[in-house]
C-alpha cells in the first residue's frame, strides 16, 4: 500500500445498531477523483487539508455542486449517485468511514445532514478535531478487535452530531420508538417463522400502511428490508459458527426453500452462502 493510502475492509461482525464497513485515510493526486457510484450504506469524508467538489443527487434526483475544503465533511446516502474529485491546485487530504446501522438515521436527522445538506460544518472546534482523530485512529487501527474499532466509531458518530453546525433537537418520538421496539422485539424472537409485514403490524396494533411509514422513518429501512436484513445476519452467523447444513440454517431463519434462502443471502451479500463459509468459518485450533 501507498504511503498516501490506508485502506481497511471491517470483518463483519454483523453490529446491528450500528455496523463498520470499510474506512481509511488518503492524501489526494490533483484532480484525483471518484464515481458516478452509489453506495449501499452511509459514508462519510473529513477533509483534513486542501480542497475539492462533491456531486451529489439529492432526494428528488437533481444534481447538486458542493465545494468543500479542509475542515469540512460531506456525507455520502445509500443509492445516492454520487461522485468526488480532488482541487487541481490544492487536491484534499481526508479520512473517511463507511457504517450503517439502526441507530444512524436518527444520529444523521440529529447532525441535520441530508441529500439536500450534506455538507458537515462544525461549530465547535474541539469536537470536530476529536472527530477526525476518532476516524483517523480507525483508519490506522485496522488490526484491533471488532468491539474495539466499534467503540471509536460510536465516539466518532458523537462527535459528529454534536459539533454539526446543522444540528437539530429531535421532536417528542416516544410512542413511535415504543413501536418500532415491539416490532423489533416480534421480530426478533418470531424471524425463524413464516411470519408476514402484516403480522408484525397485527401484534404493534396498528394498520400496516402506518406501521410501515413510521417504521421507515424511524430505523431507514422498510419493514421487509429489516425483516430480511436480521434473518441473514443470523444465517451468517449460524454458517460461520456452526456446521449445519445450508438448508437447516436457511429452515432455521424462516426460508424452508433452499433455493430462495440462497438467493436471499446473495442477494445480501454477494456470494452464496457456501462461498461466505469458506471464507469466514471458524475452525478449532488443535
Amino acid at each position: 500500500m501507498s504511503d498516501n493510502l490506508l485502506f481497511s475492509i471491517f470483518p463483519n461482525e454483523n453490529f446491528v445498531d450500528l455496523g463498520l464497513y470499510q474506512y481509511g485515510w488518503e492524501q489526494c493526486d490533483p484532480l484525483h477523483s471518484y464515481g458516478p457510484y452509489a453506495r449501499n450504506h452511509y459514508l462519510f469524508h473529513y477533509v483534513i487539508s486542501g480542497t475539492g467538489t462533491l456531486l451529489s443527487n439529492d432526494s428528488a434526483g437533481n444534481t447538486r455542486t458542493f465545494q468543500i475544503k479542509s475542515g469540512q465533511g460531506f456525507m455520502i446516502f445509500p443509492k445516492q449517485i454520487n461522485t468526488y474529485f480532488a482541487d487541481e491546485t490544492h487536491p484534499w487530504e481526508y479520512a473517511w468511514v463507511e457504517f450503517d446501522g439502526l441507530r444512524v438515521k436518527e444520529a444523521l436527522e440529529l447532525a441535520g445532514l441530508t441529500m439536500e445538506n450534506p455538507v458537515y460544518r462544525s461549530n465547535a472546534k474541539d469536537l470536530s478535531l476529536d472527530l477526525k482523530n476518532e476516524m483517523l485512529y480507525i483508519a490506522q487501527h485496522s488490526g484491533q478487535s471488532p468491539f474495539h474499532l466499534i467503540g471509536h466509531l460510536y465516539l466518532f458518530l458523537d462527535y459528529l452530531t454534536r459539533s454539526s453546525s446543522s444540528r437539530k433537537m429531535l421532536q417528542g418520538g416516544k410512542i413511535r420508538d415504543f413501536y418500532i421496539r415491539e416490532a423489533m422485539s416480534y421480530i426478533e424472537q418470531h424471524f425463524q417463522n413464516d411470519i408476514t409485514i402484516e403480522d408484525i403490524a397485527v401484534f404493534c396494533n396498528l394498520n400496516r400502511s402506518y406501521f410501515g411509514k413510521i417504521f421507515r422513518d424511524a430505523v431507514g429501512k422498510s419493514p421487509q428490508e429489516f425483516l430480511i436484513s436480521y434473518r441473514m445476519t443470523k444465517a451468517a452467523e449460524l454458517l460461520k459458527l456452526t456446521g449445519l447444513s445450508i438448508g437447516d440454517i436457511g429452515n432455521a431463519v424462516g426460508y424452508p426453500s433452499q433455493l430462495h434462502f440462497s438467493r436471499a443471502f446473495k442477494k445480501t451479500y454477494g456470494i452464496s452462502p457456501r462461498q461466505w463459509r469458506d471464507e469466514n468459518k471458524i475452525t478449532e485450533k488443535k
